[in-house]
């Protein structure tokens, strides 16, 4: 009788993200958890189209999606935001959190990072993995209460149980921070 070939699932392959987006005026330091794959075909933050980010922080501080990459990140800086993910790599197949190999994630130098730009007082998680990466990866290192951190529904296509204007209603706190 003739054996049946095994079939072993093909290893996630490892993706790396993108340096942050910062100056050093930045009081606020939004962090993802890793960009999508279309984010990385494109080398820029949020590039999926449905995902609703850019048109957020074109409510909030005129970077919306009908401007230019450059022109974006530029109104982002000016406004206080910094913008990076918490994991500097891992393995993934395809774009959402859920594929994400918990046993392969390496984080981005966070605690270097705040050092440098010690203006930040609030970080804001762009959904519930970035959060749980941060607390269970970066957190312990940092100084205790030395940040406010708070969660914000994610604005990628997948979050789509909440609609943009309540989105956009939860992520408008961001506001109240850059005005410090």
């Amino acid at each position: 009788m003739p054996r049946k070939p095994i079939h072993r699932a093909e290893p996630a392959p490892v993706v790396h993200g993108f340096a942050p987006l910062a100056d050093a005026g930045a009081r606020v330091l939004i962090l993802g958890s890793m960009p999508g794959a279309e984010s990385l075909r494109a080398g820029q933050y949020y590039a999926h189209p449905r995902n609703a980010f850019w048109r957020i922080m074109g409510d909030l501080v005129g970077a919306g999606p009908g401007l230019a990459y450059a022109t974006r990140t530029r109104r982002l800086k000016s406004a206080g935001i910094a913008l990076w993910d918490v994991l500097a790599a891992c393995a993934r197949k395809g774009s959402l959190d859920a594929d994400i190999d918990p046993d392969s994630v390496i984080t981005n130098e966070l605690p270097a990072f705040f050092m440098r730009h010690p203006r930040i007082t609030h970080v804001f998680f762009n959904g519930a993995t970035a959060e749980r990466c941060f607390r269970i990866h970066v957190q312990p290192a940092l100084e205790s209460g030395a940040l406010r951190l708070q969660r914000l529904p994610s604005t990628s296509p997948a979050h789509a149980a909440m609609d943009y204007r309540r989105k956009l209603q939860a992520w408008q706190v961001i506001l109240k921070s850059i005005k410090i």
